[in-house]
């Protein structure tokens, strides 16, 4: 996408083509997904996708932010 008015961007963080991602999974709580969410939010993690996990009871949280 190509923003040529800076306002249109406002909310989003422009990333370069080299940016270097870092990766984590954290077990999703049914209790407490809301709580789970925000606080790895508010660390900066954005929520990719989430998946059943191994046993398929659970559920897998994928999250990914720019590596500092």
């Amino acid at each position: 996408m190509e923003v040529t008015d800076p306002s249109v961007a406002i909310g989003f963080i422009l990333m370069s083509a080299s940016t270097t991602w870092e990766y984590f999974t954290a077990p999703l709580l049914i209790h407490n997904t809301k709580t789970i969410l925000d606080n790895f939010g508010s660390d900066g993690w954005e929520l990719v996708t989430v998946l059943p996990g191994p046993t398929g009871e659970q559920l897998v949280a994928y999250f990914k932010r720019p590596k500092s």
